[in-house]
């Protein structure tokens, strides 16, 4: 099945929608205005495997700023308006791929004229950002609350008025903190609309609950083939949403990057610190980009067979363990310690032999 939608939006060298690799963006929670912290940010998730970087743009000092940051950022950049159209226009001037709009609380039809305007003729996009907090007071009197018909008929209001601008760089994101309505939004938009869709379950929560509940709604939306970029929202450091973003698409079989880690949970027969081992593996491999598996398993009987398909893997007993690949024991190792360094040893000769770190 084809996944995502019909048209293609470019956001500077990307290509959004059309079939093309799922997106992977994020959001900078630096203050804008303090340039060096803010590109600081951004090439680090850009080293993690973040494909363009929305930034706050609060007021007039912030968007001064834009010009410096658009100029050292190795990514697209979306600037993220609220209430004053005319900083909108000041990160178009700035040379900012994209914007994102709320049309709830830019203004009126007039000013967001302006804006799509100005986004045409400076081949800027345009995403049109509706969340369950900015609908507009009509439309919630209407469904009688920030139910999903509410939100799609907020979105479409906006969208048709940037198709009857002639406007063609249209991204639109329609989210809520609930999962179930955040399925249902962008399952009935992806059926009015033929542009490309960024998913999102905003305000979704710390590390472990925004994980949860953006894995939960982005997995359900991306396995129907709904959706062409995505952010995971967390309350935590931006660098911990790409890992948390990779491994949705990795699950989905979408995309790759990095190395996989398959690790088990540990039981009453683990006679080796197995968690310890998985950490340690996975600090080295936090800034892998080769596309491996790698197995960290706590039974030294079933560990390999379990784990055949891991291009390298390590399993332990009781002050022993073994190295294996592809299923096959190249190594056996005295000493919990020995294990490890032996495992890091092997696991670099594989990098190696891959070209990469």
């Amino acid at each position: 099945m084809p996944h995502g939608s019909k048209y293609t939006v470019a956001l500077g060298p990307l290509r959004i929608g059309g079939g093309n690799p799922v997106m992977v963006q994020s959001m900078t929670n630096t203050d804008t205005r303090d340039v060096e912290s803010t590109l600081k940010q951004i090439h680090n998730l850009a080293d993690h495997g973040c494909e363009a970087v929305r930034v706050a743009v609060p007021d007039e000092v912030a968007a001064s700023c834009l010009k410096d940051i658009r100029k050292g950022s190795p990514v697209p950049l979306i600037a993220d308006i609220h209430f004053d159209w005319r900083l909108a226009i000041k990160a178009i001037e700035a040379g900012l791929e994209g914007l994102r709009i709320n049309p709830g609380n830019i203004g009126n039809a007039e000013r967001v004229a302006h804006v799509v305007d100005c986004a045409k003729a400076n081949g800027a996009v345009i995403r049109i950002g509706v969340n369950s907090g900015s609908v507009e007071k009509e439309l919630l009197e209407q469904y009688g609350g920030p139910c999903p018909e509410a939100m799609v008929a907020s979105a479409l209001r906006h969208v048709h008025m940037a198709e009857e601008r002639g406007f063609d760089r249209i991204v639109v994101s329609i989210k809520s903190s609930s999962v179930l309505d955040t399925v249902a939004c962008y399952r009935k938009l992806s059926r009015e609309i033929p542009w490309p869709l960024h998913l999102g379950v905003t305000e979704a929560g710390s590390l472990v609950r925004g994980t949860v509940k953006s894995s939960v709604g982005l997995g359900i939306l991306l396995h129907e083939g709904i959706g062409d970029t995505i952010r995971v929202s967390l309350t935590a450091d931006p660098v911990e949403e790409m890992a948390v973003a990779w491994e949705i698409l990795r699950s989905l079989d979408l995309r790759r990057r990095g190395a996989e880690i398959i690790s088990c949970p540990t039981c009453g027969r683990t006679e080796i610190d197995l968690i310890g081992l998985e950490k340690a593996v996975s600090e080295r491999l936090q800034n892998c980009t080769a596309d491996i598996k790698v197995a960290v398993m706590g039974c030294v009987v079933n560990g390999p067979g379990e784990a055949k398909g891991a291009d390298i893997g390590i399993a332990g007993g009781r002050d022993k363990g073994i190295i294996f690949r592809k299923g096959e024991v190249i190594r056996s190792v005295q000493g919990h310690d020995e294990l490890l360094a032996a495992f890091l040893e092997e696991l670099q000769r594989l990098l190696d032999e891959k070209g990469k770190l």
